[in-house]
């Protein structure tokens, strides 16, 4: 990814339509549905076991586990909006990307417990602003600190374009979880790949296609 040009990016400021990402993502959902929720409920199944059988050690499922598998989503994602190949076994490929993964989303979380701590507002802000962080490392083959920073640059001049977009997601999920909890194997998979569909249109001129930023060989795996 271009820095210059994501840089130009921030620099003009981003606007999107929520509901025209919504639909895309929506498209996406549709085009591989089966597969779609058959990863939602492996990844909620595991959440579940850890929270269930293995309470005391959830901070492993929270730290090392949910990154790489929330990555599955974007990465697929990515293959679709680029018409490339992927089986179910792509959904894993966000493990190939583990450590600056866990990185990124350790320290970013770790400043917007703080944030909230301290004044609420600020960890809601930095809540929002690193809506894209683990994106930038994938797509963009930043370190985290560069990643975190991208996210929230890009984010910041119309943070409440993105926070409506955040309450959006949320709400779609609250209806998944009362329409018998099943609607959440729908409304998860809906939601990634919407985060991901706005970072593609958003960040698409920073690069010819987005592509996949960090390979395996460079965290030494």
């Amino acid at each position: 990814m271009d820095q210059n040009k994501l840089h130009r990016i921030i620099d003009s400021g981003v606007d999107f339509n929520i509901s025209q990402i919504i639909d895309k993502a929506w498209e996406l959902f549709k085009a591989r549905a089966m597969f779609h929720i058959g990863f939602a409920f492996l990844i909620g199944s595991i959440q579940a076991f850890f929270s269930i059988y293995l309470e005391d050690y959830a901070f492993i499922y929270s730290i090392f586990i949910a990154p790489p598998l929330v990555a599955g989503f974007y990465l697929v994602g990515n293959r679709m909006t680029q018409g490339e190949y992927f089986d179910f076994q792509n959904y894993f490929d966000g493990f190939k990307y583990i450590l600056p993964l866990i990185i990124v989303n350790l320290i970013s979380s770790i400043l917007i417990v703080c944030g909230l701590i301290l004044l609420i507002v600020p960890g809601i802000y930095l809540g929002v602003g690193y809506m894209f962080s683990l994106l930038f490392v994938l797509f963009g083959g930043f370190d985290f600190w560069q990643a975190m920073e991208f996210s929230r640059r890009l984010i910041h001049k119309n943070w409440w374009k993105f926070f409506g977009f955040g309450l959006v997601l949320i709400l779609l999920n609250i209806g998944g979880f009362l329409f018998l909890i099943v609607g959440l194997l729908v409304s998860i998979p809906v939601t990634y790949l919407s985060v991901y569909v706005l970072f593609e249109e958003l960040t698409i001129d920073a690069a010819d296609t987005i592509d996949e930023g960090i390979h395996p060989e460079q965290q030494g795996l």
